[in-house]
């Protein structure tokens, strides 16, 4: 079979660069190894209960994203943050601390000490970073607001928001916004208030999911895809040939095309690429992605004496949690658990203690229970419980991962045709991986524009040429 167009890998980034492309007019394969399309991004009904497997939210002030769910005729399907969101919540001495949503939530609450505070409040007084190594967000943390808002604070949203920890995070790539505040206006604290006189909206105000979850997404993609998507399809090997590319997927045969899309996770990308673009292999197999276990639980209302008046709560690593975070699922949107009862997530692993992330389900639903019924008032047995283990979880953007970027945007120049996307490019979030798919497919469509350029102008030169007897 020939196409203009092989999407290898079935995930939310991998359908939104597809579904962009065929919208184009482009004549689009997706192959996916997996029996069903969606990647990570998985909703499961269980009764009244939906439980996210992978990402949970989208951020609405992403146009890529929004505008996505309206072209999916998705928009009536979404469903914003709830009501009940008031606080947000980190754990201090063994306990949940409040802390309010509000620019100055952290200087209002007991959550730092004094010192904390005042150290915090100096921090327009910092001067701008001059250095020309790269920072880790540890480092530019502690420069900028000192060592226990980051301990406290900043360890636990990089757990949170990468899985990761904040002494190998990138901060030029894991937080581009918070090292351009710096260089812009000399001050985070500085930027962050010009940005709340403009009235922009708190991150929490910010999210949406759909009615039935995040696997919302993908679903619909695939079926607006219909045919297009080959799902259990193992890509063996991909081969240059002159005018594009020969895929070989074993059993299901060779697929040929002028162009080629990775868009699977980082280590099967240098698999492929090995012997195609050895730069852009070497790049890709760099990035780790270290296991995570995800523990879904249902309660009775009554069982639970806290208000889950939050998104849920963040750990700091020196807490010695099993848990690095949680999320109030039934409590951030509408129909996340049956009337009368309450859902909660706890996550375990990532770069902070992978080993956990492969404990039995038995044993993550045992510490699961045991923290959130000190954590939460959790008592009892819970009405349902589920345990996902991803065995690779979110992708590391440690320290050089700009540079590994860079080789993987550029796979495109040293292979002409070849290009990659993923949630390992500019964040994992799902609106991320939308903006950054649909950004990857009008790369594609320029390369293809000017392929068909070229394959005209070659034509037109062997018919003078046939003509010419030459």
């Amino acid at each position: 079979m020939s196409y203009d167009v092989a999407v290898i890998g079935g995930g939310i980034s991998g359908l939104t660069t597809a579904f962009d492309l065929s919208q184009r007019g482009y004549k689009v394969v997706v192959l996916e190894r997996q029996n069903h399309a969606g990647g990570n991004a998985f909703s499961e009904r269980m009764g009244g209960f939906l439980m996210e497997h992978g990402p949970s939210t989208v951020n609405a002030q992403s146009p890529s994203a929004v505008a996505l769910s309206k072209r999916l005729g998705l928009d009536q399907e979404q469903c914003d943050l709830g009501e009940g969101v008031k606080q947000r919540y980190l754990v201090g001495r063994g306990e949940l601390q409040g802390i309010p949503v509000h620019p100055l939530g952290f200087l209002l609450s007991n959550y730092l000490s004094l010192p904390g505070r005042l150290r915090l409040m100096s921090e327009f007084a910092v001067p701008r970073y001059k250095g020309g190594g790269e920072e880790t967000v540890e480092e530019f943390s502690t420069r900028r607001f000192g060592k226990e808002f980051t301990d406290k604070v900043i360890d636990p949203l990089v757990a949170g928001i990468y899985a990761g920890r904040a002494s190998e995070l990138s901060v030029a790539v894991g937080f581009p916004k918070l090292s351009g505040l710096e260089q812009k206006f000399g001050s985070i604290a500085v930027g962050l208030y010009k940005g709340y006189r403009q009235n922009l909206s708190m991150p929490s105000k910010r999210l949406f999911s759909w009615r039935d979850g995040i696997g919302t997404l993908p679903a619909t993609l695939t079926a607006k895809l219909g045919g297009r998507v080959k799902t259990g399809v193992t890509v063996r090997k991909i081969r240059r040939r002159a005018n594009g590319f020969d895929i070989e997927a074993g059993s299901d045969g060779t697929v040929r095309v002028k162009s080629v899309v990775i868009a699977t996770q980082p280590h099967v990308a240098a698999v492929l690429m090995d012997g195609v673009n050895d730069t852009a292999a070497a790049a890709a197999g760099d990035i780790q992605a270290p296991p995570l276990a995800v523990v879904y639980l249902g309660y009775k209302r009554n069982q639970v004496d806290h208000p889950l008046d939050g998104l849920g709560f963040l750990a700091p690593e020196n807490e010695d949690q099993y848990m690095s975070g949680s999320q109030f699922c039934s409590t951030m949107f509408p129909g996340r658990a049956p009337e009368g009862y309450v859902a909660v997530t706890g996550y375990f692993g990532g770069a902070r203690a992978p080993e956990l992330a492969n404990a039995s389900a038995d044993d993550l639903t045992d510490f699961a229970c045991e923290e959130f019924a000190n954590l939460i008032g959790a008592k009892g047995k819970p009405a349902i419980s589920r345990v996902r283990h991803w065995h690779r979880g979110l992708p590391q953007y440690n320290l050089g991962h700009q540079q590994r970027i860079n080789d993987l945007l550029n796979a495109d120049k040293r292979v002409p045709g070849l290009f990659l996307t993923g949630n390992y490019f500019s964040g994992p979030s799902v609106a991320v991986c939308a903006s950054q798919a649909i950004a990857t497919s009008q790369r594609v469509a320029m390369h293809l524009a000017k392929w068909d350029e070229l394959g005209h102008a070659e034509t037109e030169i062997q018919m003078v040429a046939s003509e010419s007897g030459l």
